[in-house]
């Protein structure tokens, strides 16, 4: 009499767009029990917190419609692997035993500790809990009352250029270059975008303080500031490094270009949390669908005992929204470098809304049908530094 087949325990840790990705298309083997493990009941549609801030939309999904049958949803957060004991030590006090893990534990907002009152009195758009806190303030704000977003990356221009249009007074303070992923030509639409939305835009400038009631920019300039919203880079969970793994100056697991990191073949990393020879992709949406699918294949490859697969996922750009009504779809090399040809106005509005519909639309497609995701492939690997 023979016993039952071994049965493979994966837990992906993180239940956002890579986590889910990763997840479903676990099922494409049935002796594989998954188990993901998530500190909220509910899957954070993280591309709409800028709407869900200014009260424009909704940015939460029940798992229920993106998870597929015999997916576990355990709602806890890791605060440690012990690789040793191939166990997931939770804050609840439990522990989960694994064959391998998926570290999709994702990024978050970064109010750096270095700038004088920003941790104190600035707010971050990057997660739901911070999202509600803004909100609930935006609330209670007069709406004449100067707002202020810092950072001229993607989210920042979102973020400004939806409260502009629900009437709020806001001024967006660019590090740098406004939208530096850009191509000139998309910047300049972007720019025109956010000043016909009533956004003041200063570049080039850099706040050294932040205050009740203003904020304080790099030379002695002082900005009334009723609100401030930090939305200058992003963070990742120190997860990693508490468990004795290797990661990158920024924290992120470091991995092989198959995902796996570099200290122990039962952890794969995916989204933005995963550093591939300390080349990281760009932190996005765009990625963490076909990371996730990839730190799959990889578990799966590794349990049928073949050699997984390298990463080969080409981008091709990326979009912004200036509002409900208009936006810009920038087109870009298959390395993420920008090219100077852009789609515009209530166009680029319209291909930015099914972009984010997509993002949700293709986890459940997943869900139904494992193996379903298409993306784009080949050409020379895109990496974070390409749209710096």
């Amino acid at each position: 009499m023979t016993g039952l087949p071994a049965r493979h325990k994966v837990v992906v840790l993180g239940g956002g767009y890579a986590g889910t990705f990763a997840a479903n298309h676990l099922r494409l083997r049935g002796d594989v029990d998954i188990t993901l493990v998530n500190a909220r009941p509910e899957f954070v549609d993280r591309v709409r917190l800028h709407q869900f801030v200014a009260g424009t939309g909704e940015a939460t999904v029940d798992y229920g419609t993106l998870l597929g049958e015999g997916v576990r949803l355990v709602v806890d957060s890791a605060a440690c692997i012990d690789t040793a004991a191939r166990t997931v030590r939770l804050e609840s006090g439990r522990a989960l035993d694994y064959d391998y893990v998926i570290y999709a534990v994702g990024s978050r907002g970064a109010i750096p500790s270095s700038v004088p009152g920003a941790a104190e009195f600035a707010f971050d758009v990057s997660e739901l809990e911070s999202a509600r806190r803004l909100r609930a303030r935006l609330g209670e704000l007069p709406l004449d009352a100067p707002v202020t977003v810092v950072g001229g990356g993607l989210t920042g221009i979102e973020t400004a250029a939806e409260l502009a249009e629900r009437g709020r007074s806001v001024t967006l303070v660019c590090g740098g270059t406004l939208a530096p992923s850009f191509s000139e030509p998309g910047r300049r639409h972007v720019a025109k975008g956010l000043s016909r939305q009533g956004v003041a835009v200063i570049e080039d400038a850099v706040v050294s303080e932040v205050r009740p009631g203003e904020v304080v920019l790099a030379g002695g300039g002082v900005r009334a500031s009723g609100l401030t919203i930090w939305a200058a880079g992003f963070g990742v969970p120190e997860l990693a490094a508490a468990s004795g793994l290797r990661t990158d100056g920024l924290g992120r697991l470091l991995t092989d270009e198959t995902l796996t990191s570099v200290d122990d073949d039962r952890v794969v990393a995916a989204g933005d949390a995963a550093s591939p020879s300390g080349r990281p992709l760009r932190m996005s949406c765009y990625a963490a669908g076909p990371l996730g699918a990839q730190a799959a294949d990889t578990v799966l490859s590794r349990i049928a005992g073949t050699e997984p697969a390298v990463i080969d996922l080409a981008f091709s750009g990326a979009c912004v929204s200036i509002g409900r009504r208009v936006g810009v779809r920038q087109f870009a090399r298959k390395d993420d470098t920008a090219v100077n040809v852009y789609v515009g106005g209530r166009v680029g509005a319209a291909i930015k809304e099914v972009t984010c519909k997509l993002a949700v639309s293709r986890i459940r497609r997943e869900a139904r049908k494992p193996g379903a995701l298409f993306y784009v492939k080949g050409g020379p690997r895109p990496v974070e530094a390409a749209s710096a």
